[in-house]
């Protein structure tokens, strides 16, 4: 890690905002000093280890993890692929994808423009089959809108899920057979419609076959490849 940190980068790492540390600066929970070459106010590294989201940036396995050889090649499929910031951590984590499936055609261009070699299909996905990759997936990922799902029926399962995007993610599971899923949301799903939506994906989950990790809210800061060649390479082009 850095020895110094500029106050957008602490805000950053600590969840808060810039108003928050000018206001622990004026109360003394935090004492920034002068940056020694260009003068900027900055904070040391030992005065933010009190702090747990430090701790666990200090405490990581990065190093030791970019050391891994995999046993095999990994495979994945992504949907609602966007401009690809899910499916390029993918990559830099080993997988392969199988398929990337994007329904806005800006978005398809600025992965065809990044990532020639993907295999990206622009289309609304329900109008894709997943059947010919049974068993040939080790993950989907994908960030699903989050929509509704108020109306649906008392037991919130699969077919209970139908209209919603969710469903056509969960479909592509179920179809699938992969042994992880990776469903990626804003942190107000949590408690969207007062915990309903979250309940009803919860259900889903469960009579596809698999065990829900509790979800939380994590920070990509706290996750990302420092220094790697691939890391370097990760910078993406926009379509327009």
């Amino acid at each position: 890690m850095k020895e110094y940190y500029y106050i957008s980068e602490v805000a950053d790492i600590l969840g808060i905002s810039k108003e928050t540390l000018k206001r622990w600066d004026k109360s003394g929970k935090l004492n920034p000093i002068r940056h020694p070459i260009n003068n900027y106010r900055v904070y040391h590294i030992d005065q933010l280890k009190v702090f747990e989201q430090v701790q666990l940036l200090l405490n990581s396995s990065w190093i030791i993890d970019e050391q891994v050889t995999p046993s095999r090649d990994y495979y994945s499929i992504e949907l609602f692929a966007g401009a690809g910031g899910l499916a390029i951590g993918m990559e830099q984590a080993g997988f392969k994808h199988l398929l990337l499936n994007e329904v806005d055609k800006h978005c398809a261009n600025t992965l065809s423009l990044n990532r020639p070699s993907w295999p990206i299909v622009c289309d609304d996905i329900k109008n894709l089959c997943f059947k010919k990759y049974f068993n040939k997936v080790d993950i989907v990922t994908g960030g699903f809108p989050c929509q509704a799902f108020s109306y649906a029926g008392k037991k919130l399962g699969f077919e209970d899920a139908r209209g919603t995007l969710f469903y056509e993610f969960a479909r592509c599971v179920k179809e699938t057979n992969p042994k992880i899923l990776l469903a990626e949301n804003v942190r107000g799903l949590l408690t969207h419609d007062n915990g309903k939506t979250l309940d009803a994906i919860r259900s889903v989950i469960d009579e596809l076959g698999y065990h829900l990790i509790e979800p939380k809210i994590l920070k990509a800061i706290f996750y990302k490849v420092q220094g790697s060649a691939e890391a370097r390479k990760a910078n993406f082009s926009c379509y327009s």
